[in-house]
């Protein structure tokens, strides 16, 4: 196990460890986009796989497509669509847009603005150190924007959310995000959370039978429901497993577990599962919204299912080498 600290040079540094001192067969877990730019050639360069439970940055998805690389969460644009289309489908006219100033931050907006065909009246890239909004909050509310479309992941959804709502505007204009909320600030976030909505590609409430037991296994465990996160995490390992054995158990026999692993033969607790030609996924996308349970506790309920077995647009541009 490996810390990248979210510095890429520092990222680099231990990737090469990995793989050229510890010989490993897989490298497993970018969550920034910055951080998988990084370390993409010293991973599979050297050698191994590289799994992204999360990041999915749209050069890897065409272009720079990777026969060593596979991504288990979603290619970015894709996700962040969802809130577009919903704008779009619902009348929304005019929406004012935020993310952190990189490449994660652009998809995210490219993404939104690839579905929705009204009037941006505002899009603004922070830095990604950024803690305090309200110069932007205020920019965004002098707009008269009939929704906010953020991408604020991890602390600083956090931070931006408290202080949106601290502005008064939580009421007033409706906030629309992915990754901005989920379970695993919910508790951090509080009130502040209550009525936004996100869009996902999993959720704890979706009925299928792997989804069913996977999250009573984790709340029996844990005490807490599972994160997105801990979902991406979970196919990741259930897609490196279902590969190894299908390679009789040996995972350097590099293009068997390759083989093996665009079959996508497991099953994903997301429900249907598979592989563009890119190693992107095709899959499902759903819109949630953020709720106060009957028992005081916040929860995410799925709303709607925006996109079935979507692809992202980048795969044609893939030519696998």
């Amino acid at each position: 196990m490996a810390d990248d600290e979210l510095k890429p040079d520092l990222a680099v540094n231990k990737v090469k460890t990995l793989v050229e001192r510890d010989k490993v067969d897989f490298v497993v877990g970018p969550i920034f986009s910055n951080i998988l730019a990084a370390i993409m050639k010293p991973a599979t360069e050297g050698g191994a796989i590289l799994i992204s439970p999360n990041a999915g940055t749209s050069n890897f998805a065409g272009k720079e497509c990777n026969p060593n690389f596979f991504v288990t969460s979603y290619q970015n644009d894709q996700v962040f669509a969802v809130s577009g289309k919903h704008a779009q489908d619902t009348g929304i006219k005019k929406v004012f847009l935020m993310a952190p100033n990189y490449q994660a931050g652009k998809d995210a907006l490219t993404g939104v603005k690839r579905q929705f065909k009204g009037e941006i009246v505002g899009e603004v890239y922070t830095a990604l150190s950024q803690l305090d909004y309200a110069a932007e909050i205020a920019q965004m509310r002098a707009s008269n924007p009939e929704a906010l479309y953020v991408f604020y992941p991890g602390g600083l959804g956090i931070t931006f959310l408290k202080q949106y709502a601290q502005a008064g505007l939580s009421k007033q204009i409706p906030l629309y995000s992915a990754f901005t909320v989920d379970t695993a600030s919910l508790e951090a976030q509080g009130e502040a959370a209550v009525g936004t909505f996100q869009s996902a590609f999993w959720n704890v409430d979706l009925k299928n039978a792997a989804n069913e037991k996977f999250v009573a296994a984790f709340e029996k465990k844990y005490g807490y429901v599972p994160s997105t996160y801990s979902a991406q995490a979970f196919d990741s390992a259930q897609l490196i497993d279902s590969a190894v054995k299908a390679a009789g158990g040996d995972p350097s026999k590099k293009e068997a577990i390759i083989a093996a692993m665009q079959k996508a033969d497991f099953p994903s607790i997301r429900g249907g599962f598979k592989f563009n030609t890119n190693h992107f996924p095709i899959e499902n996308f759903y819109l949630l919204e953020t709720i106060k349970g009957d028992d005081g506790k916040l929860k995410q309920v799925t709303r709607a299912t925006t996109f079935e077995n979507h692809a992202d647009v980048y795969a044609a541009d893939c030519a696998m080498k």
